[in-house]
């Protein structure tokens, strides 16, 4: 199968099953955040088999998984691992974009998983109140999950790291641990997706207290090491 038949047939399965998924996600969110949790990984999972199945990407995890909360701080270059890091991390709460939780009733389901507002005005009020919502889920034992690049980027480019991510560190007082990624191979921004490995490198954890300069410097060395 060509590969435009492949992302096509990909997206009228995954577009057409996630419609019920997602406008069911304001009635999951009602039970709790437990619930939610648990009505977004099975989204993540139908992401997983079709992607699998039907565009032919599969998965390589290197590193492992810390068993404590931390701040992911990962590269970000497809829709791909938005969802997929959901599933291999085991359900970090999110740093999601203002736009995104503007969506009706989305946005309200989205913040009952464990979604932290960005404001990329980065006004101070904004700010304070990322950083209240993150203490709130970590002091539930959760893990944050943040593209400290702030965006979306095409394979090889590395934008500097947002203020969003330095200030998080510096509250959360957690060892961060960098996650690279290649999946911007396989899942170009426009045209046709392409079978191949995806590969997932968890890195290892780097210890909370470090000078801004200092974290930074790491961390984007780290998340951009698939680049090398």
């Amino acid at each position: 199968m060509s590969g435009w038949l492949r992302t096509t047939a990909f997206r009228i399965a995954f577009y057409g099953l996630s419609v019920p998924i997602v406008l069911a996600s304001p009635v999951a969110a009602l039970f709790g955040r437990r619930a939610m949790i648990a009505h977004a990984h099975g989204w993540a999972r139908l992401h997983r088999g079709l992607t699998r199945h039907l565009l032919g990407i599969h998965v390589r995890v290197e590193g492992v998984v810390p068993n404590r909360a931390v701040l992911y701080a990962a590269k970000h270059e497809a829709m791909f691992e938005t969802l997929e890091l959901q599933l291999i991390l085991g359900g970090p709460a999110m740093v999601l974009k203002r736009e995104l939780a503007r969506i009706p009733l989305w946005g309200w389901a989205a913040q009952r998983y464990g979604a932290i507002v960005a404001d990329r005005a980065a006004s101070a009020s904004a700010l304070r109140s990322m950083m209240r919502d993150a203490r709130a889920l970590t002091a539930e034992g959760r893990s944050i999950l943040i593209y400290p690049e702030g965006t979306r980027v095409a394979p090889g480019a590395r934008p500097p790291l947002q203020s969003g991510f330095a200030g998080l560190y510096r509250t959360l007082g957690l060892p961060v641990v960098p996650i690279a990624l290649d999946a911007g191979r396989v899942w170009p921004r426009h045209g046709a997706k392409r079978s191949g490995t995806v590969t997932i490198r968890i890195g290892a954890p780097i210890p909370p207290g470090l000078p801004r300069a200092e974290i930074e410097a790491q961390v984007h060395a780290a998340i951009n090491v698939l680049n090398d």
